[in-house]
């Protein structure tokens, strides 16, 4: 039996000291795994969403315009991973039957 409380905790306890993915895995754990999943799957999960950040964040590095401040075309591309995230949550919610954004 999964203890989501202390779930939560550890969440927050990860954010405090930097684990900003960390604590996001986390809080998908609580929010969209079985308390039953195995080892193998909570192993392999987590290396999917850490891989997806991963993605997420050399993206970002990569695209974004060499200038010391954000040009229009960082701004375009920023709102369209935004665009692109937002929609993924809210079809995330529908599929699970959540009414408001997963925390």
């Amino acid at each position: 039996m999964v203890d989501y409380d202390w779930l939560r905790k550890v969440e927050r306890d990860l954010v405090d000291q930097g684990k900003l993915i960390e604590a996001g895995w986390v809080g998908m754990r609580i929010a969209a795994i079985s308390p039953e999943a195995g080892k193998l799957q909570l192993a392999e999960m987590r290396l999917a969403f850490f891989a997806g950040a991963q993605h997420l964040f050399s993206s970002i590095i990569t695209i974004l315009d060499e200038d010391a401040e954000p040009t229009d075309e960082d701004l375009r591309r920023m709102d369209c991973i935004n665009t692109e995230l937002a929609t993924f949550l809210a079809e995330f919610e529908k599929r699970h039957g959540l009414g408001g954004r997963v925390q």
